[in-house]
This record gives C-alpha cells, structure tokens and sequence, in this order.
C-alpha cells in the first residue's frame, strides 16, 4: 500500500487544487482530507457520506451539584479559572488537566470526554474518501488527523486498494506533523514568492527530521521565474526533486469557481497533460529507494 502527503508550508499554494486533481487521475484509490481545522478538499470532490462518526477529544470536569459542598477548592486550584460563579464549568476556559477532579475532598468532579468534532466515510467516483471537522475553539487536531488516517488505512485493507493519497494542512504544526507519520513520499506544493520559498524550506526541515523522502512540485512557476529559479537551486542542493512546474492558467479558475479541477473542465488545456506527468511521477517516486 503507498501513501502519499501533499503539504505546503503556507495556504493559497494551490495544495488543495493540485491534490483533487491527483485524486481524479486514480482508477482506486482512499483519499484522506487531514486539513481538519478547516477542510476544502470536498468542495472539488464532491463526496457522498456514508457515515458519521464523532470524535472525542480532550477531557472536560463535570460538577455534580448533588455531591458539592461549594468549599471552593476546585476553583482556588484551577489556573485556568474555568470553574466561575456558582461552580459552573466554562467548557472553552476548561483544559481537561483534572486537577480538580484529584482534589476534590467529596468526589463530586469527574473528567469525561467530550465531543469536539466528527469526521466521515464518504464515496467518491474512483473510492472513498474520509474527511472530518474539528469543533471551532477545540484542540487536539493532531489526534483527529491520526483517527482519519487510520481509518482511511482500514478501507484501503478491506476493499483492497493500494493506493492512499493524503492532503496535508499548511503550515508545520501538529496536524502536519501526524499527516507525515507512515507516509511513502510528501509532496510540496510550493509558489514563487519570498514567502512561498520560506515556508517551503521550514516544512521541508519537519521532513528531514522524520527522514522523509520528499519531491516539490512549483505552482504558477511562471509568475516569477527568478524566484522559481531559487526555488529549484535550493531543492538541487537538499537533493528534492521538482516533479513539476504548473503555469499560470485562467483556466484552472474558471472550472474552480464551477467546483471542478481543470481535468473535468478544461480536458484540452496544456496543463492537463502536466497534471498527468506529476502524477506518473508521484506514484513511480514510491518504488525509488530513499
């Protein structure tokens, strides 16, 4: 089974687009949406749900009002100040640490978990696809990411598959970081700007540190040439392959402001044939030894 990541140090790259695109070229395949703080890629792939399934993230203190003798305890010993006026827990100040549950002298705390987002089984034309929602204010989206990877592993076993393509979220934090555990190959989807080349050097780094092979591919390469220029010098000098180059395309705006990738819209355009070349590259880096 191979599983690929598609990341991007920053948002607005095209990482999205470019990983719909990539899904759409598969006969079979899982795809797995782990941008879960704030999901797109079902907007392109249109997926039917099939199942809902709720998440449970961090532990919050529940107070009950029979059992409590209001000595206050709980509420000098939080640092949270969670616990208010009348022994009310605030479930966005409450951090599940459970301190005032361990001393509470009439046991009248307990630490349940709660619902903090759900994520879904979905079909799509050519698979499956398992995406999910994390509740806005919650944590833990390092823990959702893992569960949505799981679960896509298991429908890639059971309807056997062997292909699983992953659209990471931006940037290097913990929804990255559980993005890029037991993956075959990340790839970088970059932009020809100051920042662009920044947050790519910063993601590239994370995967380095995982001892993760990577390729890049550079999104609207043609905007800037002298910083494409850059950005191909750096990746020859970290040995990252750059498996592809996407121009400029209005085309690729007009068939996403449809819903569509440009492969559904815009069957004839240039860009299509890249998008098939990156493809046949990704999947063949696989079979490379690192």
């Amino acid at each position: 089974m191979k599983q690929i990541l598609v990341i991007s140090g920053k948002g607005g790259t095209g990482k999205t687009t470019f990983t719909a695109s990539l899904a759409q070229l598969q006969k079979k395949v899982v795809v797995c949406d782990c941008d879960v703080d704030a999901p797109d890629l079902h907007m392109l792939l249109n997926p039917k749900k099939q199942e809902k399934i709720e998440f449970k993230g961090q532990q919050m203190a529940y107070i009950d009002r029979n059992l409590c003798r209001n000595c206050g305890k709980c509420s000098m010993l939080c640092q949270f100040q969670a616990i208010g006026k009348g022994f009310v827990v605030d479930p966005v100040r409450c951090e599940g640490c459970g301190v005032c549950s361990w001393n509470c002298p009439c046991n009248a705390i307990t630490m349940k978990e709660r619902i903090a987002g759900e994520y879904y089984i979905s079909k799509i034309k050519n698979g499956y696809m398992v995406h999910a929602l994390l509740n806005p204010g919650e944590s833990n989206s390092g823990k959702l990411v893992s569960a949505v990877k799981k679960k896509g592993r298991e429908i890639a076993e059971q309807k056997g598959f062997d292909k699983i393509l992953i659209d990471g979220a931006p940037g290097i934090a913990c929804p990255v970081i559980a993005s890029l555990s037991g993956v075959d190959l990340a790839v970088i989807v970059t932009e020809p700007t100051l920042s662009g080349f920044h947050d790519m050097e910063r993601v590239h780094r994370l995967c380095e540190h995982f001892k993760l092979k990577t390729n890049a591919v550079v999104n609207k390469f043609d905007l800037n040439t002298a910083e494409t220029g850059h950005i191909e010098k750096y990746c020859r000098e970290k040995g990252i392959e750059v498996i592809g180059k996407i121009p400029f395309s209005e085309a690729i705006t007009e068939a996403l402001m449809k819903g569509k990738t440009v492969l559904e819209s815009k069957k004839s355009n240039p860009v299509v044939n890249i998008l098939h070349e990156i493809n046949r590259k990704v999947w063949n880096s696989t079979e490379e030894k690192i």
